[in-house]
């Protein structure tokens, strides 16, 4: 897959299949959109093709409000459209004067003009232009003006839910990532360098790995214990991550932490995935470092009982 990190770098094709969304999470309902984008590529010849906008335009259209996080990474949601098989990703920087720009010179200037749509696939509540006045009524119309086909992709539900990128938010900010992962179709993860600690966790024999997230813009799920399984390079572990604030020793700051099941190599500086399997319990405060152990161990006895009952 090729990426342009401005439209500018793109050079318009002849027959392009696009579709066009922030695909915040790239849950089951893009990815409904993306296999049908590649599919009808591949069966007519054309060069499937997603537009995506960073950051997000809602930071961009409503900048006193900040408080947005995203399921992905940008990063992350390149390697993910990779995988899905897409030929061309082009991310454009969401700017003020590209959200005043009128849905017909959306449809002429960026569509046909500088990408040389010749079918585009949209969502069933697809909007854009300014003040998202435009949608499938307008691309319809200017259709049969610069000869482009139209195919509009029916809303996707799970056990009768629909799915959004803003109800996988919600699951993950109640630290319900099993839910979430229903959604996306594939389990949430974190990524970051290892960064060095207190040692606590050590001391009283459950050591950690610190991991900070690069990214001030990701999500990072509700404070409490999870089962998580850690990559590093080509090798797995299981493990249980804690998020949250250390109240026991009054800690100060949020952190994120994971203690691997049967490993003992310092890896400090180290990039690790860790992807969030089932939530265990919330965090709490503990009347000491004893007390905390004992949770631990019980803990610990969790996340194996839950990695036994899925194998």
């Amino acid at each position: 897959m090729k990426i342009y990190n401005q439209l500018s770098e793109f050079e318009r094709l002849d027959n392009a299949v696009a579709t066009i969304g922030t695909f915040d999470g790239v849950h089951f309902g893009h990815q409904k959109i993306i296999k049908r984008l590649c599919e009808l590529a591949k069966s007519t010849g054309g060069e499937s093709v997603i537009l995506t906008f960073f950051p997000h335009p809602r930071l961009i259209i409503d900048p006193e409000n900040q408080d947005l996080k995203m399921i992905n990474t940008i990063e992350e949601k390149a390697e993910i459209l990779a995988g899905l098989g897409v030929d061309h990703l082009i991310i454009t920087p969401f700017t003020r004067d590209f959200s005043n720009m009128s849905a017909a010179d959306y449809i002429e200037h960026v569509l046909v003009q500088k990408i040389g749509i010749k079918q585009l696939i949209v969502g069933y509540d697809h909007r854009f232009g300014k003040d998202r006045t435009g949608g499938t009524k307008d691309l319809l119309a200017y259709s049969r003006v610069y000869g482009y086909e139209i195919e509009e992709i029916g809303e996707q539900d799970i056990n009768d839910v629909a799915v959004s990128s803003t109800k996988i938010r919600e699951s993950l900010i109640n630290g319900d990532v099993a839910l979430a992962a229903e959604y996306l179709g594939y389990h949430f993860s974190l990524y970051g360098p290892v960064i060095k600690g207190d040692k606590i966790g050590r001391t009283i024999g459950y050591p950690t790995a610190n991991i900070f997230v690069e990214q001030p813009y990701k999500l990072i799920p509700s404070d409490g214990i999870y089962a998580v399984t850690v990559k590093m390079d080509t090798a797995v572990y299981k493990g249980m991550a804690y998020i949250g604030r250390r109240p026991t020793i009054n800690g100060m700051t949020r952190n994120i932490e994971v203690n691997i099941f049967d490993f003992d190599q310092e890896i400090y500086g180290q990039y690790i995935k860790m992807e969030f399997l089932e939530f265990l319990r919330h965090d709490v405060k503990f009347t000491g470092l004893e007390d905390l152990k004992i949770q631990l161990k019980k803990d610990k006895e969790d996340t194996l009982a839950y990695f036994a009952k899925r194998a």
